[in-house]
């Protein structure tokens, strides 16, 4: 039997994120809701950039926005499309090229569980090193989901991944457990969908709730996520 490779995520990823920046339409409300978290005048790294719209939405509410994503094109792109000037930078959540208390906030949506079993532990105490003494982890993951039903097999270079790139599912539970063993105390952690409820018409409003309903009960049927919010501890002042 010919040994089946594993696939390159990073590959996988700048094409998403910049040849077919469409596949991130459903994030949008996501996103938005996530950026409101985010006060003005505050230091924001968003790891994992995708399509640039949170990095928009941050700016466009005053925020300091920083990001950081493995892919080289999907940062130069930041950079010049989006005017961050240099504060997007290519690189890794395991080590993340910025200093010890640098922000505010971290946020990391759909992210963690893209991230290899043997690098979740030092991908959050990076993100520990480099937030303020209080500040704030905030991020999403799916909630529970069948791994093997999004597996599928590339015949051409014999690969098999799933289709997004996701390693882990996660519950309730060991998303605490995660946390907490990184020192992270969490202040938010519960299921939800995140519906449009810009779209007008009363039919659209109440899917849009139902979604709501079932996301907050759990329910696999509207694939929620964990939403998150977690804080680091206070950090002695040097003197």
């Amino acid at each position: 039997m010919k040994e089946v490779r594993q696939y390159d995520s990073d590959k996988l990823w700048s094409y998403y994120q910049n040849q077919a920046r469409e596949s991130f339409d459903s994030s949008y409300s996501r996103l938005q809701f996530i950026s409101k978290r985010c006060r003005q005048g505050a230091s924001v790294l968003n790891i994992g950039a995708g399509s640039g719209y949170l990095e928009s939405l941050l700016m466009q509410r005053g925020v300091i926005a920083y990001s950081l994503d493995p892919s080289e094109l999907t940062v130069k792109r930041l950079n010049e499309e989006q005017g961050m000037a240099g504060r997007a930078r290519q690189g890794y959540c395991h080590a993340i090229p910025f200093s010890d208390g640098f922000f505010d906030i971290v946020i990391m949506t759909e992210v963690l569980e893209h991230i290899q079993e043997d690098l979740l532990d030092a991908s959050l105490r990076e993100v520990g090193r480099v937030l303020k003494g209080g500040g704030l982890f905030i991020g999403t993951v799916p909630y529970r989901e069948a791994l093997r039903d999004n597996e599928v097999f590339c015949p051409h270079c014999q690969a098999r991944f799933h289709r997004w790139g996701h390693l882990h599912s996660f519950d309730l539970n060991a998303l605490k457990h995660l946390l907490h063993r990184n020192e992270m105390v969490v202040e938010k952690l519960y299921t939800r969908s995140f519906p449009d409820f810009s779209r007008p018409g009363v039919r659209l409003f109440l899917r849009a709730f139902f979604r709501y309903v079932l996301g907050r009960m759990g329910e696999a049927l509207v694939a929620p996520n964990i939403y998150f919010e977690a804080r680091t501890a206070l950090k002695p002042e040097r003197g």
